[in-house]
This record gives C-alpha cells, structure tokens and sequence, in this order.
C-alpha cells in the first residue's frame, strides 16, 4: 500500500496557528504539500464539514476553538513560466511565505512586490485577502489564481475573474470556501519603476545615497517595523481595520471641521480616509481595554498584551469602532476575519 505523504493530525484537538496568539484548537488540522495529496485528503474523507483553510493565520481571529478541519497548504516552489525583456512570469506555490517570495523578487530585480516587504502570511492567503501596502495592491501583478474545489477538481481563475477590490476578493465570499487556492501566477516587470509616493517613503529614501529595489525594501521594512509590533513578540494581526472610502461630499465636510485630515483620492466621487488617523483623534492609541490594545505607535494594530481570547480583541474593536463612528460618522470595519 502506498504510504500517505501529507500531514495528517487528526486524533485530538490541535492547536490554531494564528499570529494574534489566540489559545484557540480545532477538531482536526490537516497539512499537503501537493495538489495531489489534497485531492487524496478529501477523496479519503479526512475533509469533514465544517471546514476552514488558513495560511499563516496571520489575517485572522478566532473567536473560539474551530469545531471542525482546518486545512493548512505547504506547496512550496517558484517557477518561472515565461520572460522576455519587459516582464517575467512566475508561478508560485500558495504555502511559500509572502516576504520569502519579495525577498527573492529583489534579489533577481524583478519590480512590482518591493512595497509589501514584510507583509506576514503566504502567498496563497495574498491572493485570497487582496493584500496591499504603500500604494501597491497584489491584484494588480496577479494574472492567474489556481485552485482545486471540494470535488478534487481543479479550476484557474484569470485575474479579471477574482473580483478583485480594496481588500476583496471572490475568494473571500462564502460560497468559495469549498475552493481551495494552490499556485498564484505573476508577472513582475523587469524595467526600473518605483511606486514612492505614500507614506513616508521619499523621506525615508534620502538616508540613502542611491534608489534601487534592495534600498526600498530596506526602507518599506524600517517603515514597518518602526510602527508595526513584532507578532513573536506582541500577538497581533498586522492592520485590523480598513481604510474607509467615503463621498467625497462626506470627506470635504469633514475637512472643514478637520483641515489637517489626511486622505488619498479614488476617484473623482470617493475620497480614502486613514483609519488610523481617525482612531488616533479619538485618543485610542496606547490605551487598553483588558488584556487587548491598541499599539501605541500604529492605531490601526490591535494587539494582544498577553492572555487575550478573541474576545476581548473583538470588545475593543466593538468600543473602537463606536468612537470613530460618533466622533466623525464614518463606520470602519475589520481587515481581520473573524472566526
């Protein structure tokens, strides 16, 4: 008989990888590293209803123990599909991790990834959540999304097929979550190009005596890590909230109240709003509520000061998201799926 390759914990309850540092466990966690062996896990019956698939958990809360089969990918590899002068395309397995792959883009001086340095999880959960960080969103290198559905059969998604929004995805809709994502395809451009206008970015460049891919990284990384606390250290799942698109009507009624409100033009009908500033001018930086707060440098980050369950992390948000809401008529919402 042929021996199974992939993981498979299934006796007991197993504990839930997240980056919030949850105690949380599910009924059953199952890892592959193949397209293969999760065809075999689920014609062997070991994918039993209800079922959730995660990468890193870095994008997610759990709100209690999971009562059913979490399915973890671990397909690894990078291959490059096409190239020419202009561009390389690159297909890339869904449990390789995201900087693992920006890492190794900077290295060969392919252009497009450099500003989500450091962005936690995998790559397979960057094409699920539409990741997205100082003025560069991942649907706008993706070409292709390959999965394989509860049936074993396999189906690839052009990128116009995704849905893809701030923060969106068709992934993320209830009725996918019997689709399950394996490879991710990308073109990355081999021509110099730098996107430098968000964020502190162009002051932080004049540190440095020359503007290449390996000097960005640096700086989006510093960037990070000055106002982003180290997951290892502080339980915390990056962003929570969303940066809110308003009318631009709302925004510029807004503005005459707040003449100091940053923001970041849409279109020519929508205005984005920086939640963080929001949260920060309802004196919210800093302050606890229990065992869960909101970061003292980055008001945007909720964070786990040590024995949070989830909670006590939705609580804070709850009273977070009250403020925001009385202080400026303006609903924001969670990043973070909640579980």
């Amino acid at each position: 008989m042929k021996t199974q390759a992939f993981k498979i914990r299934r006796e007991g309850l197993k504990k839930i990888p997240n980056t919030f540092g949850i105690d949380v466990t599910a009924a059953r966690l199952l890892e592959y590293s193949s397209e293969d062996e999760l065809r075999e896990l689920i014609a062997a019956g070991h994918v039993i209803a209800p079922w959730l698939h995660i990468g890193g958990g870095s994008n997610l809360l759990f709100i209690k123990d999971y009562e059913g089969t979490v399915l973890h990918s671990c397909i690894g590899g990078l291959e490059v599909t096409s190239e020419d002068e202009e561009c390389v395309s690159v297909r890339v397995g869904a449990g390789v991790i995201w900087d693992d792959f920006v890492a190794y883009c900077v290295e060969r001086h392919w252009y497009g990834v450099e500003n989500l340095s450091l962005i936690p999880g995998e790559v397979g959960a960057s094409a699920v959540q539409n990741i997205g960080a100082y003025g560069v969103e991942v649907k706008d290198l993706i070409t292709s999304v390959e999965t394989i559905n509860i049936a074993g059969e396999k189906r690839i998604y052009g990128v116009d097929e995704c849905g893809y929004s701030y923060r969106k995805s068709l992934f993320k809709q209830p009725e996918m979550k019997t689709v399950f994502v394996t490879y991710v395809n990308f073109c990355l451009s081999k021509r110099e190009h730098y996107t430098l206008d968000y964020g502190t970015i162009r002051e932080e460049l004049e540190k440095y005596p020359v503007l290449n891919l390996e000097t960005l990284r640096r700086v989006i990384i510093d960037i990070r890590q000055i106002k982003l606390p180290d997951p290892k250290v502080l339980g915390n799942a990056g962003s929570f909230f969303m940066n809110p698109i308003v009318p631009r009507q709302q925004f510029e009624s807004l503005q005459q109240e707040y003449p100091d409100m940053p923001h970041y033009d849409v279109d020519a009908g929508w205005v984005k709003v920086p939640a963080a500033w929001m949260i920060d001018r309802c004196n919210w930086k800093g302050k606890a509520l229990g065992p869960a707060a909101v970061h003292d440098r980055q008001a945007l980050v909720l964070v786990n000061l040590g024995g949070a369950t989830g909670a006590d992390i939705v609580a804070l948000s709850d009273v977070v998201r009250a403020s925001v809401r009385e202080k400026f008529g303006i609903d924001i919402y969670p990043e973070v799926c909640l579980i």
